[in-house]
């Protein structure tokens, strides 16, 4: 990784994928990964790890299957929101949001568990900032 700053800003101007995030750093075991989101993800669970997420722009909202039921929550630009590991959720952006996201290395897009896969979502563990 850089040892300059990095402008997030920037790194979201530098590609177009929709789902399909970017590593901007890398802090102890844990990337720091920018992605350009907009309608829905896929249902998916992380067995072994939470998943932050931090709102750059617009609004993400993530569904929650927990053992009370089902629910979803609302977040509007400049919110975060940890998914707890085990916890099935599907993320979406139906008018699309830049969102930050903070995992352990080699964390698949996907998680451990999964519906299939759409055209549409990038099953990857991140890729190199450009």
């Amino acid at each position: 990784m850089s040892s300059e700053p990095v402008s997030l800003a920037h790194a979201l101007d530098s590609f177009e994928d929709l789902w399909s995030p970017r590593i901007v750093t890398v802090v102890n075991d844990y990337d720091v990964r920018v992605a350009k989101v907009q309608g829905e993800h896929l249902w998916h669970v992380h067995d072994h790890t939470d998943e932050f997420f931090l709102v750059l722009a617009g609004e993400l909202r993530i569904a929650l299957r927990e053992p009370a039921g089902e629910r979803t929550v609302v977040l509007p630009r400049g919110s975060v929101f940890t998914v707890p590991r085990g916890t099935e959720h599907k993320p979406a952006a139906p008018a699309g949001a830049s969102i930050l996201l903070f995992e352990p290395t080699g964390t698949s897009t996907v998680g451990d568990r999964h519906d299939e896969i759409p055209p549409h979502v990038d099953a990857t563990t991140g890729h190199t900032l450009a």
